[in-house]
C-alpha cells in the first residue's frame, strides 16, 4: 500500500504543477494567477474538492499522442463561498494554453451537470487559447455540449463567467449565455475573430485590447457585466455578487444581518431632487439613502449609464433596483438602456429577487439613429420584461414620468404591485412645454403677446397635469408619499408582498422581442 500511496502522491503532484514552473512563472509575470490559485482565492479557505483530476485526452493526431496535458488543461470541483456550495471550473493556461478539447469540455460539462443536480451556482473561469485544433470536430462538439447546458441551466441556477485571459472564437458564446460576465482589465479579452483575421479580411488594424478588452465590453458593447482592475478584486467582486443571489430558482435570496432600521426616516432625501425640473441629480444618491447601510452593487455601471441597475438590501433582504439616471442624457430611455434593464429584470424575476423601480424620465430618446437601429423593438423588451415578471414589483415615481416611458418603467399597467409617487412627480403624456404648444396652439397664435401667453398656458398645464394627483385619482398611483417615508413604505410593501402568488397563461414560452 505504501508504494501505491507514493504513486498516488506523485501523480497528484504532477497534476497540481500544471504546465510546470516555467509556464507558471510566465503566468505570474502577466499578473495572472494559476487556475488553482484562482479557485482557492474565490472559495472559502480549505473548502475546495477537486473532481476529475486524472482525466486525460485521447487525441493522437498531429503529435497529440506525445503531448501530456495534466488535468486536461482545466480544474473542476466544488466548494463554498460564505458557507454556500458552488461548483467551479477554471481553465489552466499553463497546460497546452488552456485549449479546449473533447475531455476538457467533458470536465466542464460535469461541473455544470453537478450544479444542476444539487441546485447551486456555477462559476466558470475562462483563460484559454480556444479550440484545440488538433482535435478538430471533437473540440467543436465540446463547445456545443457546453452551450446546450448553459441554455438548460438558464433561469434554474445562477451562472457566472469570469474572463481572466483570452476568450476567442466559439468560446465567447458560453459567457454570452450565462447570467454575468466579469472581466479583468488589461489581461482579459473576448472576440469572435481576432486582430490578425480582421486585418486580413477588412484591413482594419486593431489591438486585442482595443478590439475586445474589458473596457470595450464594459463601456461599448455591453457584453461584460462588470470589470475589475486585477484578479483578486475580481474574485472578491464575485463573492459579493453571490451574496445577493439564491442558490437556485426555487430558493429565496439570502438574508443578511443589518443594524439599519427599516423604519429609518430620510429627511434629507427631499433635498436630493432639485426644484428646477430640468436640473440633473445622481439617482445613486437616492439609492444610498433608501437602502441598507448606503450600500449597493451595480451591474454594468459603465454601459448605458442613463439607467442604473443594481442589487441592494432592505431589511437585510436583497432587491433588484432599476433607476433612471437624470445625470446622464436626462435619464431618457434608449436602445442600450432598454436592453440593459430588460436583462436585469428577467434575471431578478427568474431568481425570486423583488424589483424596485425609481422613475424619472422624460421619455424615449428621439432621433433617426435610434429609430433605424430598432428602438421600437428594443424598447419593447422593457415592456415585455416587466409584464412577464411575477416577483414583487414596486415603483416609486420620483419626478418625470412622461408618455410611453411612464408605462415602460413598471407602471401599474405593466403589473406593478405598488406604485408610490413623490409630490415632485410629473405624470403626463408629455412635458409641459410641448403639451402647451399643442393644446393651446390657437390661443398662443392669436394672442397679442404670444410669449407671455405661452408661459401662462405652460403654467396652467403644470397645475392641471404635471403632478401625481391625476394618476392617484384614477388609482394608478397607490399613494403620494413624503420622500422621508420612502424606506419604510418600501419595506412595508415588500413584507406585504412576500407571499405574492401570480401565474401566467400556460405556454411553452413567449416570443421575446430580441
Amino acid at each position: 500500500m505504501n508504494e501505491k500511496l507514493k504513486e498516488l502522491k506523485l501523480r497528484r503532484d504532477k497534476i497540481s504543477a500544471g504546465g510546470g514552473p516555467k509556464r507558471v512563472e510566465a503566468q505570474h509575470a502577466k499578473g495572472k494567477m494559476t487556475a488553482r490559485e484562482r479557485i482557492e482565492s474565490l472559495l472559502d479557505a480549505g473548502s475546495f474538492t477537486e473532481v476529475d483530476a486524472f482525466v486525460e485526452h485521447r487525441a493522437v493526431d498531429l503529435g497529440m499522442d506525445k503531448t501530456e496535458a495534466p488535468g486536461e488543461g482545466v480544474v473542476i470541483g466544488y466548494g463554498t463561498v460564505s458557507g454556500r456550495i458552488v461548483t467551479v471550473f477554471a481553465q489552466d493556461f499553463t497546460v497546452v494554453g488552456g485549449s479546449l478539447g473533447e475531455m476538457h469540455a467533458a470536465k466542464i460539462c460535469k461541473a455544470m451537470d453537478l450544479a444542476m443536480k444539487i441546485g447551486c451556482p456555477c462559476v466558470g473561469i475562462n483563460d484559454s487559447g480556444g479550440a484545440r485544433i488538433q482535435e478538430g470536430v471533437d473540440a467543436l462538439s465540446g463547445y456545443g455540449d457546453i452551450f446546450y447546458r448553459n441554455t438548460l441551466a438558464s433561469g434554474v441556477i445562477p451562472q457566472i463567467s469570469v474572463i481572466m485571459g483570452p476568450c476567442a472564437g466559439g468560446a465567447v458564446y458560453s459567457p454570452a449565455l450565462t447570467d454575468f460576465t466579469i472581466m479583468v482589465d488589461k489581461t482579459a479579452n473576448m472576440f469572435i475573430t481576432g486582430p490578425q483575421v480582421i486585418k486580413a479580411v477588412t484591413r482594419e488594424d486593431v489591438t486585442a485590447e482595443a478590439l475586445g478588452g474589458a473596457l470595450v465590453h464594459s463601456q461599448t458593447s455591453g457584453c461584460a457585466s462588470l470589470m475589475f482592475s486585477n484578479e483578486q478584486e475580481t474574485l472578491d467582486g464575485i463573492r459579493k455578487l453571490l451574496s445577493y443571489l439564491p442558490q437556485n430558482n426555487v430558493e429565496d435570496p439570502p438574508v443578511a444581518v443589518t443594524s439599519d432600521d427599516v423604519k429609518r426616516s430620510l429627511p434629507a432625501l427631499a433635498a436630493v431632487i432639485p426644484d428646477a425640473p430640468n436640473k440633473p441629480y445622481d439617482t445613486r444618491d437616492v439609492i444610498r439613502q433608501v437602502f441598507d447601510d448606503g450600500d449597493f452593487f451595480e451591474i454594468q455601471p459603465l454601459y448605458a449609464q442613463n439607467i442604473v441597475t443594481c442589487f441592494a438590501r432592505l431589511g437585510g433582504k436583497p432587491v433588484g433596483i432599476v433607476a433612471n439616471q437624470p445625470k446622464i442624457m436626462a435619464g431618457v430611455l434608449d436602445i442600450n438602456a432598454s436592453d440593459k434593464a430588460s436583462r436585469f429584470i428577467r434575471f431578478c424575476d427568474a431568481f425570486n429577487i423583488p424589483l424596485v423601480t425609481l422613475t424619472d424620465t422624460a421619455g424615449y430618446l428621439p432621433g433617426v439613429g435610434q429609430e433605424h437601429a430598432g428602438v421600437i423593438r428594443h424598447g419593447a423588451k422593457l415592456l415585455y420584461a416587466y409584464s412577464e415578471a411575477t416577483v414583487p414589483k414596486i415603483t416609486v415615481i420620483v419626478r418625470k414620468a412622461y408618455g410611453g416611458a411612464y408605462i415602460a418603467m413598471c407602471s401599474r399597467h405593466l403589473g406593478a404591485d405598488q406604485v408610490f409617487a413623490w409630490p415632485s412627480a410629473e405624470i403626463a403624456v408629455m412635458g409641459p412645454d410641448g403639451a402647451a404648444n399643442i393644446i393651446f396652439k390657437k390661443e398662443i397664435d392669436e394672442a397679442a403677446n404670444p410669449d407671455a401667453t405661452r408661459k401662462e398656458m405652460i403654467e396652467e398645464y403644470k397645475r392641471s397635469f404635471a403632478n401625481p394627483y391625476k394618476a392617484a385619482v384614477r388609482g394608478y398611483v397607490d399613494d403620494v408619499i413624503d420622500p422621508a417615508d420612502t424606506r419604510i413604505r418600501l419595506a412595508t410593501a415588500l413584507t406585504m408582498l412576500a407571499g405574492k402568488r401570480e401565474t401566467r397563461p400556460a405556454k411553452k414560452h413567449g416570443n421575446f422581442p430580441v
